[in-house]
């Protein structure tokens, strides 16, 4: 069995992937409450007026020398700490953001069927195929954000909410494989 005698549960897969994740997103409610305001949102817009794309961290310390200093250890006492990623201004175009999220969909369902041809003999049964599968997926969609709650603040709720949608996305794509191959 090879990578390419498993493009056709890679394509589904990822199309069912697609159509879950949009269904997670604007149907269920469980990431409604992902995000919050600002308490001064229009001030704090106007302090990041100008600033150009991209990651930023609040205190900033260049090295591990600036952490020495009494005045930066103050910063991270006083607060607030932030990890904030700035996007470029204009409205939000979708059309590229859902290309984008099916060529990743497409990436992990040839990660899973890398380990599929790898691990899976051609008689293997349907759960055998899928156990592989729907645990690659399930590795690939959601694992990683653990090490963002652990180290960037990102909220424990999101990462669990995280993980419970790479649950189903997993299965899913466990599902797709154990039928097609």
């Amino acid at each position: 069995m090879t990578i390419l005698s498993l493009w056709l549960p890679i394509v589904v897969s990822a199309a069912i992937v697609w159509v879950a994740s949009a269904l997670v997103w604007t149907v269920l409610p469980w990431h409604k409450s992902d995000w919050n305001r600002a308490p001064d949102e229009e001030a704090a817009r106007a302090a990041l007026k100008g600033i150009k794309p991209g990651s930023y961290m609040l205190p900033y310390c260049a090295d591990q020398q600036e952490y020495k200093k009494e005045e930066v250890q103050q910063k991270f006492i006083n607060g607030p700490q932030a990890f904030i990623t700035v996007v470029p201004n204009g409205l939000p175009n979708m059309g590229p953001k859902l290309f984008q999220i099916f060529v990743f969909y497409i990436f992990i369902g040839i990660l899973v069927a890398y380990f599929v041809s790898r691990t899976i003999a051609l008689d293997s049964t349907y759960l055998e195929v899928f156990r592989i599968a729907g645990t690659t997926a399930f590795i690939a969609h959601g694992v990683a954000y653990v090490q963002d709650s652990i180290w960037f603040g990102r909220p424990w709720s999101l990462t669990a909410k995280t993980l419970f949608d790479a649950l189903i996305y997993g299965l899913l794509t466990g599902g797709v494989f154990g039928w097609l191959v």
